[in-house]
């Protein structure tokens, strides 16, 4: 009997396992522990959607199988979605499928497309999904560093992105980007999407692009799309997700939109692994889509209020933290008192001394290594009791 299974071996030890399972012990011990380790939206999903479910759910019919490239209803909305916010036309048939959160799109996309040994190119630091869902199909990771000192510098990320194409062998098949970022919540312009695809189109290489937090942002600085660069389809693919935008974490809702290559792969291995999301969340899903809008606000300025907070009480803390323009996270490097020590040892150091509990940004990848990502997942009153209790530490 085989007792070693060779994808498993290719996965790394999950650090967050390390740091979730000293986080459960303390609270076993009745620690109260402040917690923006995950990002997991703690607001409530807005009452005009969760009214929608209830209504859908007492239809006949309701609780049979659905339609794993989603109800047409649904795509139709994310159709107009993309629309009315990046003036990007998709075709609801044959570019867009809805999966059951972004993370299960990518993951199943890279089935799709992968052959063992491919090669893809991903930033260091990024979400796990993004290189591993790859290594768990089978692929090959080139490792591309994301940031220089904390800050994403897109001119050398290009230059980079282009050497290790050229160096390549076999030549890679896709390519990952993520902004607005996680972890770093780091953010690009137009021109860099400009320059990211007249770059895949001239070395034929697809993009992946996950755009989960397209409404999470501030300063009036909405993050573009990707797709809104001409010729952008013949070579993209973006990620979106309800998850953030209305609180819906959840839910399980996502899309895959543009290369209709691409997208037909995803709906083809979908059609043998799932039926769709319940069809009454897909109902809700299309009204979060299609009705008022003033609750994506409510929450963007909820995430802002508490970034906002976060900063300045950190700050008097004695920990000095970048200001984020997007994401529900803020990339904060390791006190100087902690430098040397290392991102998880920090980590776990906040939660026995502080009561807090952060990311490590190892996590991430190695270049993640010297910061920690701080979720916007706890209200006012608890991030300024956290910054009480790290003030402490810092003395």
């Amino acid at each position: 009997m085989r007792i070693e299974f060779d994808r498993i071996k290719r996965l790394p030890p999950y650090i967050f396992a390390e740091v979730n399972e000293l986080k459960a012990k303390l609270r076993a011990e009745g620690k109260d522990i402040i917690d923006f380790g995950m990002g997991n939206p703690d607001m409530a999903t807005p009452r005009h959607i969760k009214d929608k479910l209830k209504e859908t759910v007492e239809k006949p019919g309701t609780g049979r199988y659905s339609t794993s490239k989603g109800i047409p209803g649904l795509r139709k909305a994310q159709a107009a979605y993309y629309q009315r916010r990046f003036n990007v036309d998709l075709d609801p048939e044959n570019e867009i499928v809805v999966t059951l959160g972004s993370k299960e799109g990518l993951a199943n996309l890279a089935q799709a497309i992968t052959s063992p040994g491919d090669i893809i190119l991903s930033p260091n630091p990024s979400y796990p999904i993004h290189p591993y869902g790859f290594i768990i199909a089978g692929a090959s990771l080139r490792h591309l560093p994301a940031m220089d000192q904390g800050i994403f510098n897109a001119a050398l990320y290009l230059e980079r992105l282009e050497k290790s194409i050229k160096e390549s062998v076999p030549a890679p098949v896709a390519l990952i980007v993520s902004f607005p970022s996680n972890p770093t919540a780091q953010i690009v312009s137009l021109e860099f999407y400009k320059d990211l695809v007249k770059i895949a189109l001239k070395y034929n290489v697809y993009i992946l692009s996950d755009l989960a937090y397209a409404e999470i942002y501030y300063d009036g600085f909405p993050p573009p799309s990707i797709l809104e660069i001409p010729r952008a389809k013949e070579v993209a693919v973006e990620f979106t997700s309800m998850s953030k935008t209305y609180a819906m974490a959840g839910w399980r809702i996502g899309f895959a939109v543009g290369n209709q290559k691409l997208i037909n792969a995803l709906i083809r291995i979908k059609s043998y692994l799932d039926y769709g999301a319940f069809t009454p969340v897909q109902v809700a899903a299309a009204a979060a889509l299609n009705g008022p809008q003033d609750c994506v606000l409510d929450i963007r300025n909820t995430y802002q209020k508490r970034r906002d907070v976060l900063i300045k009480s950190m700050l008097r803390a004695g920990w000095d933290i970048p200001t984020p323009q997007a994401s529900m996270f803020a990339w904060a490097p390791l006190p100087d008192k902690f430098k040397k020590r290392g991102s998880l040892e920090f980590a776990k150091e906040l939660m026995l001394k502080a009561d807090v509990a952060v990311a490590p940004g190892v996590a991430f990848g190695e270049y993640g290594e010297g910061f920690v990502r701080v979720g916007l997942v706890e209200n006012e009153q608890r991030i300024k009791q956290a910054a009480k209790n790290i003030k402490k530490l810092l003395l």
